[in-house]
Parts: C-alpha cells; structure tokens; sequence
C-alpha cells in the first residue's frame, strides 16, 4: 500500500510517521525548513503512546515526486485546502482514496468536486498533535484516533484495507455505522468552543461555568443541531445533553485552533467552522441567528487583524 500524506505537521507527522515506521511506503508532502529537517534527519515523532524516529523520510515539496497513491491522507487546515487539492492530480489515480481529516463538514464535498464521490473517504481525526519544530512532531494526548468511512457508509475492501494497514502501525481506527453521524456530531462540539471562545478569549473552563455563556454555547448547538437535521443528518436524540457532558470532560484551561489562530492574527478555519453553519443554515433556510452574530464579530476581528498586519 502506497500512502501519500498531504500537510506533514501534526496530524499528517503522526499518522503517516507511525505508518512509515511500520513499514509502509509513506512519502509526505511538505515544504520549507520541515521539510529540509526530514530530508536531512529523518522524522521523529515524541508520543505519549511511545516515542519514535522514522530515520530515512522520503519527502518532497512536489506532488509528482510522491507519485501515484492508493490512499491519501489530507492533512492540511481547511484554508490551505483549494490550493492543495489542485496540486493532487498527480497523486490521485482511478483507485486511490482521499481520506479527509479536517475539522468542518464541507471539506469531503470539497474535494469530490474536483475528484468524485467515489475518491473520497470523509473521515476525522481526534488527537492533539502539533509540529514541535522542523522535523519533530509532538503527539500531547488525545486517543490518537482516525474514524473514517466510505461516503454511503459500505465497508469496502479498501475500508478494511486501510483498517488493517492502520492496526499494524498501531493507531486506532474507528469505522463507524454513519460516517456524516460521526462528523456532524465532532462538528457541533468545536464549532460553538471555538467561535465563542474566540469572540471571548475565554478558555472552556470559563465558557462552561459561566450561566451565560454556557447558554450560549447550547444555543449555538442547537442551531447546529438543526442544520444537520435540515440536511438529513441524524444526531442522536440527546446529542446536546451529551456534548456539553463531553465540555464539561475537558481540560478547564482548554482553547481551541480557532481561538489561538485568530487571537494571534494567523490564517484560521473560521469560514470552515462558524462561517459554513452560516451558509448551511441559509441554504437549507434554517435560523442560525447567534452564528450570524459570531461571525460577523470574527470576520470583523480578522479583517482589523489583516488591515494592522498591512
């Protein structure tokens, strides 16, 4: 099995450096001073599952180097997503399957219209993971989990494939009843932490123990919730009840990417998270009034971020 991993920081570091530690032929697709770092030392990845060092990376800064893959593993942020996927046409063969790991709903659709359907793997990855610097990635925690699936849900030959390619390389793998369940429900935990804390600066500790703006972030689930459920997403019934349980499970000192990139004036997910319930909700004529609200006070921070970085 061929794999190419696209976007080799965190998550695209772990997952394809425990890959190519076990063997299989793994190239990354990376640039710059990470990239110069794997050529010259190979990768290593510090885990709270088992450090390790993948000593020989082939690694290039060309998709046509890579050639073509069975399997794909897109690991970028959504803002890098356009460009990256028009660069994939020499990775992406007949078979080959594009698996997705961004946080968002959109990015599979993203993809099948330059590719089909039929290429993509809608899938997520739960683990927190960050390039420590060129050529080290650090795995903090998190289950080290990718769930992922095929887009009408059947377990197909290249499901199991890439299940077992995964058991043998040690990371978890979670092939769920309904893939779109699996997303739509990690959506609606991220998005409202993330939107209101980054309108807030508040870390989930805060958010959660405030009346107000606890209420809030149910609010904003609900509002999720109901987009789903307009596009024929089935959530579970007590999906609000739970995900709160599962906020109230996290670190209290917790922050989302989101919150860190926007507060730091660098690229971030917002139109991928609070913006695409934004244009969900309209398309699908449902009410997201409190989104409404969060993005229009994000963008603005954005564009005064950008207009200061000028």
């Amino acid at each position: 099995m061929r794999i190419a991993v696209i976007g080799a920081g965190g998550i695209g570091g772990y997952f394809g450096g425990r890959l190519a530690n076990a063997g299989y032929d793994v190239g990354f697709l990376a640039r710059g001073a990470h990239l110069e770092a794997m050529r010259r030392q190979g990768l290593t990845v510090r885990s709270v599952a088992g450090d390790f060092v993948v000593p020989q990376v082939h690694a290039s800064d060309d998709p046509g180097d890579l050639g073509v893959a069975d399997v794909v593993l897109l690991a970028v942020k959504t803002w890098q997503l356009d460009v990256v996927v028009d660069s994939l046409g020499p990775i992406v063969g007949p078979d080959t399957a594009i698996l997705t790991t961004q946080n968002g709903v959109d990015t599979p659709d993203r993809v099948a219209e330059r590719f089909g359907r039929a290429a993509v793997l809608p899938g997520s990855a739960k683990i927190f993971a960050n390039l420590d610097e060129p050529g080290q990635v650090r795995h903090v925690g998190g289950p080290g989990l990718l769930t992922y699936g095929e887009w009408d849900n059947q377990v197909t030959p290249r499901v199991d494939g890439l299940r077992r390619a995964l058991d043998d390389a040690g990371v978890r793998t979670a092939v769920p009843v309904d893939i779109w369940t699996e997303l739509w429900s990690k959506f609606l935990f991220v998005v409202p932490f993330g939107g209101l804390g980054a309108a807030t600066d508040a870390t989930i500790g805060v958010l959660r123990s405030r009346p107000g703006t606890r209420q809030l972030l149910v609010t904003l689930m609900r509002e999720i919730r109901d987009v789903a459920r307009a596009r024929g997403i089935h959530l579970p019934d007590d999906i609000l009840e739970s995900t709160l349980a599962f906020v109230d499970q996290q670190p209290a000192s917790g922050r989302s990417s989101l919150q860190r990139d926007i507060l730091a004036g660098r690229p971030s997910e917002l139109e991928a998270w609070t913006g695409a319930v934004v244009r969900l909700g309209a398309a699908t004529g449902t009410g997201t009034p409190a989104h409404d609200m969060l993005y229009e006070l994000l963008s603005a921070r954005v564009a005064q971020s950008g207009l200061a970085a000028g």
